[in-house]
């Protein structure tokens, strides 16, 4: 990557140019988040002759938040930002929540980064492009530092992560911001100042505003000294994570991390572990003192513990010597069926599948759901299924213990019914009155169910 230590003008490009990984190649398509602010627009100016010369296709998106009077105008200027630099422009309005000074920052981020996934599918880019700059870049490390983070969150921004099926680029990250207002002025670009980040309610804007000049007074190197530890860091990261690889190879089944090798390893494999196994399913880092308590509560369970906590939106909870991570109990739920393939439910999703029934299947007749209404709801409690022609009603309270299922997993199942008659239960079977016989056609039941009850990542 370019070298970041002069603030001339041309260094902006240079750098973009010498920052583009292999692979974007011709035919390339990518959505430029486009605040309309100082950063994003320089971005945008020098991105899109670039994008023109490597045959790339560029698109400009505007988030509207809609939390400034001003927002309106800023939309607007965005738009003619990039209708001047003929590039693509799109505008995307999106409703954040409202809470605290802080939770209201961080709501707004994520509803961004939402949004801009969003964008790039819907004009199916594969790649988003992020103004962030070597500033930036020391400002996070700063805050996490002061947060007391590890090497992970000490990393702060990667200058490419890929999530969710997207490329999330940040070209500018060994940029300094005296480079971008160097860039600004000798174009004349024209941007937006939004008045908020002059506030220091929000933690940001105070180390900004009344930390950073007096480093930057005794720290003659910043801000490169400051993205080069974050660099050190990220590569700590990186070997943190191929070591819980290795361990998780030994531990971690199906989804299940195992109390007694958990138990088995020296306390910083151990929490690194822990760690890397709930991050890989999608929840944040615990404090350490979480983290810890997590482990002694763990390793202190009995084999058969139900030791359970809650973290992040989610349980993580220990059954049969094994650490799972999974939804809370889910809210009474109920919802109409109409022969749609998926069935959104607010814990997961059932699916309704079409297809010849094997002998061994247990799926559901569609003549026999013709009948009366269907309906997707949760157990209540006294269910009973005749799993085969002739045979016995039983309670599916003992079906759902024979199967073995944790009382989280039985406690989400959806029931199928038809009328007021139950008729399936995915994974424990049909009732024999509304199954499909082999060969014939036939629904098949699958139910995904989510890892949380919600989040927005």
């Amino acid at each position: 990557m370019a070298s970041s230590r002069s603030s001339t003008p041309a260094d902006l490009p240079a750098a973009l140019a010498a920052a583009v990984p292999r692979g974007f190649g011709p035919g390339t398509r990518i959505v430029a988040g486009h605040s309309g602010g100082r950063d994003s627009t320089a971005l945008l100016h020098a991105l899109a002759p670039l994008a023109r010369a490597r045959g790339w296709t560029l698109v400009a998106v505007h988030v509207h938040h809609g939390l400034s009077p001003e927002a309106d105008a800023w939309a607007a200027h965005s738009q003619a930002s990039a209708a001047a630099l003929s590039v693509v422009h799109a505008i995307v309005p999106v409703r954040v929540a409202r809470g605290a000074a802080e939770s209201l920052e961080e709501n707004a981020r994520a509803a961004r980064h939402a949004a801009l996934a969003a964008a790039a599918r819907a004009h199916g880019a594969g790649i988003i492009a992020l103004a962030h700059h070597a500033d930036d870049q020391a400002e996070t490390l700063l805050l996490q530092l002061g947060r007391g983070a590890g090497p992970h969150g000490l990393a702060a921004m990667a200058p490419l992560r890929h999530a969710d099926g997207l490329a999330w680029w940040r070209p500018l990250l060994a940029v300094p911001r005296a480079a971008v207002d160097a860039y600004v002025a000798t174009h004349a670009l024209r941007h937006v100042e939004d008045a908020s980040n002059a506030s220091t309610r929000h933690r940001r804007n105070a180390l900004r505003l009344d930390v950073i000049p007096a480093l930057r007074a005794t720290l003659p190197g910043y801000p490169q000294t400051l993205v080069r530890s974050a660099a050190l860091q990220a590569e700590a990261a990186a070997l943190l994570d191929e070591l819980a690889a290795l361990d998780a190879a030994a531990h971690v089944h199906d989804g299940a991390l195992a109390v007694a090798g958990l138990a088995a390893l020296p306390a910083p494999r151990a929490r690194n572990l822990l760690r890397a196994f709930l991050r890989d399913h999608g929840l944040r880092a615990p404090s350490a003192a979480r983290l810890g308590a997590m482990l002694a509560q763990f390793a202190a369970a009995p084999a058969d513990s139900r030791a359970s906590v809650a973290h992040d939106g989610a349980r993580v909870s220990v059954y049969r010597g094994h650490v799972h991570v999974h939804a809370p109990g889910p809210p009474a739920f109920a919802a109409a069926w109409h022969g749609e393939p998926v069935l959104a439910l607010p814990h997961g999703a059932l699916e309704f599948a079409h297809a010849p029934a094997d002998a061994g299947d247990a799926c559901l007749a569609p003549a026999a759901l013709a009948t009366d209404a269907v309906s997707v709801r949760s157990r209540a409690g006294g269910e009973r299924l005749v799993l085969r022609r002739g045979g016995p009603r039983q309670s599916v309270k003992t079906l759902l213990q024979n199967a073995r299922l944790p009382a989280w997993e039985r406690a989400a199942l959806p029931f199928v019914f038809c009328g007021d008659r139950l008729a399936a239960v995915p994974g424990i079977g049909v009732d024999a009155a509304f199954r499909a016989a082999p060969g014939a056609p036939g629904i098949h039941l699958t139910w995904r169910p989510g890892t949380r009850a919600r989040r927005a990542d």
